[in-house]
């Protein structure tokens, strides 16, 4: 079948860097039309101006996909430049390393927000026109840590991801709306230019995201080497507490705390002015 995705439009959030962007760029490249939207207006520009400088068709739309009306305001847009919307792509997130006995009740509130919420309120925002019209597609970037618990607030946003997706694709079969979940474990991003590991590009996972349009499936673990942690946890969970236990001692020993939840630093999560 044609890896085409010619006259597709396509909403895709948290798009001003990292898997969002590359995603953008890539859609764009197959034909779509494409709306970016996240709260870092420069950024997202310049993505656009990146986009439709390579022959593609791009707007921004400045958005904080945990405020209703804004997210409302999104789709509106994209029906006024573009006529309707087929793809949307859940993709707006945070990360969180903070020890949860230091963490303030509004991080938690503002993380279970931008994680979860945000998916949920730009879904249920398109969905009577997808339903209507018996197509569309809805992708969810999850991650690994919604498999293999590491973070207890990350995690648990993560989890609320999958389970929502994988819910939500039951709730519609038959509708002409396919549901498919991308499952990242590390990739070359802003939230992981703490880590020392070789990691692949976000390129790697815009490309899944986008065959999932063409392909849907129920959920792409990536990169495939995931595979192998995410069955390990499943089927032999007693093994993988001891391994973190292991590794957690293994640092404390050597003094190096980086790879500790306990003692990594937290990502921002304050809306700019």
């Amino acid at each position: 079948m044609s890896q085409s995705l010619v006259d597709e439009v396509a909403i895709i959030t948290g798009a001003s860097s990292g898997i969002g962007a590359a995603t953008a760029r890539e859609f764009a490249r197959r034909g779509a039309r494409v709306v970016l939207a996240a709260r870092r207006i420069g950024e997202l520009e310049a993505q656009v101006h990146a986009i439709t400088e390579a022959g593609g068709r791009a707007i921004a739309v400045p958005t904080d996909v945990t405020d209703a009306s804004q997210v409302m305001r999104l789709v509106e847009r994209t029906r006024e430049a573009f006529g309707r919307v087929d793809v949307v792509v859940n993709n707006a997130g945070a990360n969180w390393v903070k020890p949860l006995v230091e963490t303030s009740a509004d991080e938690i509130s503002r993380l279970l927000q931008v994680n979860l919420l945000g998916t949920m309120l730009l879904t249920h925002a398109v969905l009577p026109e997808m339903v209507q019209r018996f197509h569309g597609a809805i992708i969810s970037v999850g991650s690994v840590a919604s498999h293999v618990a590491i973070e207890p607030l990350y995690s648990a946003t993560k989890f609320g991801v999958r389970g929502f997706s994988l819910a939500l694709r039951r709730q519609l079969a038959g509708s002409g709306i396919s549901v498919s979940l991308v499952t990242p474990g590390n990739i070359r991003t802003r939230m992981t230019s703490g880590l020392g590991e070789r990691m692949p590009e976000p390129e790697l996972v815009a490309s899944t995201i986008a065959n999932l349009v063409i392909h849907p499936s129920r959920e792409a673990i990536v990169p495939f080497k995931y595979h192998a942690i995410v069955w390990l946890d499943q089927l032999l969970p007693g093994i993988a507490d001891f391994l973190f236990h292991w590794r957690h001692r293994q640092d404390r020993k050597q003094g190096n705390y980086s790879n500790l939840p306990t003692y990594a630093r937290t990502v921002e999560l304050k809306i700019p002015e």
